[in-house]
């Protein structure tokens, strides 16, 4: 994938972000790629990553398990999500 089509992957899981959980105080440049989505980064709860996960599913088709532990990797930053949608999207 060309460094365009990254960039342009990173801005709409940003939005995406920042839209389904309403973060209104929040725009694109405020989220690092590599910060953590929760805790001490964003700041995000699980709450926030079942909204998340259901906005992932419905974009992009990609179904996650809550339970899992490697869900929990892919939402450590915004790159682990980044990188788990170039690999399992399907549209």
């Amino acid at each position: 994938m060309t460094e365009t089509c990254n960039q342009a992957l990173e801005l709409e899981l940003k939005r995406l972000i920042i839209d389904t959980l309403e973060l209104e105080d929040i725009t694109p440049a405020d989220i690092d790629p590599s910060a953590p989505l929760f805790g001490e980064g964003l700041g995000l709860d699980s709450i926030d990553a079942l909204e998340l996960g259901l906005a992932l599913q419905k974009q992009y088709g990609i179904k996650l398990d809550s339970e899992a532990d490697e869900t929990r990797r892919h939402f450590e930053s915004l790159a682990a999500l980044q990188a788990l949608v170039e690999a399992r999207r399907v549209n």
